[in-house]
């Protein structure tokens, strides 16, 4: 398929070499104010990407940062509606304004286990994200991990699997699967959207 187009952090990745790898961790703390923060980190543990998401914003608008000074925003996700049942996100690169594709949920679906849809940047689907595993029992046993696939044409190009942590929600993203064939920074946005729809079902129940 084609690719969509164009709590340490002790060290950040420079910015020529940030997406150059197969995989990364995100972690988000547990205790955090005025909003969730997520980190994004390479496999030697150097900063990726960092993003604070308001609890309480309306709108489903984020811009993902290369650290917690929010100097350097990497990409722009962006809720095409306030309420949705098929909720659509689009994903741009905020230095150019294109946009390098979308993520779609399929709303009733999503209800037993998150499935969306992924959009090219004109429109057409390409492929699905999907929960795996026991996703109707992670409904009301919210402690045990969760796993995503992302496919592409119908090939299988990353995963995206939570770690048991006690302090931190965290999780793999996988993208060696796919080769080159999952642009990194989508297949990034991908999985933050992923964790969040989770932290939005744990703030409801």
């Amino acid at each position: 398929m084609t690719q969509p187009p164009s709590e340490s952090t002790s060290a950040i990745t420079p910015q020529a070499n940030r997406f150059a790898h197969q995989q990364f961790t995100v972690k988000r703390p547990f205790l955090s104010f005025l909003g969730r923060k997520y980190y994004v980190y390479a496999p030697d543990g150097s900063l990726v990407l960092f993003l604070k998401h308001p609890v309480m914003k309306l709108r489903g608008e984020f811009t993902i940062y290369t650290d917690e000074s929010e100097n350097t925003p990497l990409l722009t996700v962006r809720a095409r509606k306030i309420v949705s049942l098929n909720m659509a996100h689009d994903v741009f690169d905020p230095a150019t304004g294109d946009k390098t594709g979308s993520i779609r949920s399929r709303g009733m679906k999503s209800i037993i286990r998150d499935t969306w849809d992924i959009l090219d940047a004109n429109d057409q689907v390409i492929g699905i994200m999907e929960e795996e595993g026991f996703a109707l029992l992670r409904r009301f046993l919210k402690f045990l991990p969760g796993r995503h696939k992302i496919e592409l044409d119908g090939q299988r190009v990353a995963t995206f699997q939570q770690k048991f942590r006690f302090f931190t929600k965290e999780a793999v993203l996988d993208l060696s699967p796919g080769g080159d064939k999952l642009d990194p920074r989508f297949g990034v946005a991908c999985a933050l959207l992923a964790l969040m729809k989770e932290s939005a079902r744990e703030d409801a129940g």
